[in-house]
């Protein structure tokens, strides 16, 4: 195994606290839709969505009511559809520039990640939520812009999170070797599939979304932190 040069994080329990997503993001894209399909549905990049919505359900391009009512049971579902991802993210990005909210991320999570890019490791993120999505969240934290920290952002286009191969599509396009990769995750599942994958693995066990602390079976062998502070890059 060389050197350390990557750190991969996910971002709902390890940089943010899962209720921000559930919270907040969910909640305000639900109540959002209407108007927003209402306001710029005609527009290319959001007609195309819609109509691939319209599509799946076997509904005409013009019923935006019964398209916007999927689109909000989706959200209720939690369901990872790419369609809603694009939608939700397009009304996320006007909530940040309207100033409605900011993304939380762990007093930790900041300095942690500025120390690790300045000692020259890579920084890159892997969630179920699009990287526009991503981006949007990482550029306007309440700890400011990170976005010029991360050399890149992943989600699903590259496979599920608990799928070993798609961690091998990130070394690779990332052009590490995976034991040069350490990836950090709140979800086991998540981990076993990046060991099985040859990647480094490090369980976040916060305490604010995970009160009884996970160790021994529990981890599945995992190295654990409770912050980003207790992490040493170095080792």
């Amino acid at each position: 195994m060389g050197a350390l040069t990557t750190i991969l994080t996910d971002i709902e329990g390890t940089t943010s606290s899962i209720s921000f997503v559930k919270d907040v993001l969910f909640p305000y894209a639900r109540a959002r839709l209407p108007a927003f399909v209402r306001e710029h549905g005609q527009q290319p990049e959001v007609r195309c969505w819609l109509d691939a919505v319209a599509v799946e359900i076997s509904a005409s391009a013009c019923q935006d009511a019964v398209i916007v009512e999927t689109l909000q049971g989706w959200i209720d579902e939690d369901r990872k559809h790419t369609a809603l991802k694009a939608l939700q993210g397009m009304v996320w990005e006007a909530g940040y520039k309207d100033g409605d909210f900011t993304a939380p991320v762990y007093p930790d999570v900041a300095p942690a990640l500025r120390a690790w890019h300045a000692a020259g490791h890579s920084l890159a993120v892997y969630s179920s939520g699009s990287v526009a999505a991503q981006k949007l969240l990482f550029a306007h934290t309440d700890a400011g812009d990170l976005t010029t920290l991360f050399c890149g952002f992943f989600d699903t286009e590259v496979g599920g999170k608990r799928e070993a191969a798609s961690y091998r599509v990130i070394a690779g396009r990332l052009g590490n070797a995976p034991g040069d990769i350490l990836f950090l995750s709140d979800v086991v599942a998540e981990l076993d599939a990046a060991h099985e994958a040859g990647l480094r693995t490090l369980l976040l066990d916060r305490r604010e979304d995970y009160p009884q602390p996970r160790t021994g079976a529990a981890a599945n062998g995992h190295a654990r932190a409770e912050s980003f502070a207790d992490i040493d890059a170095a080792a």
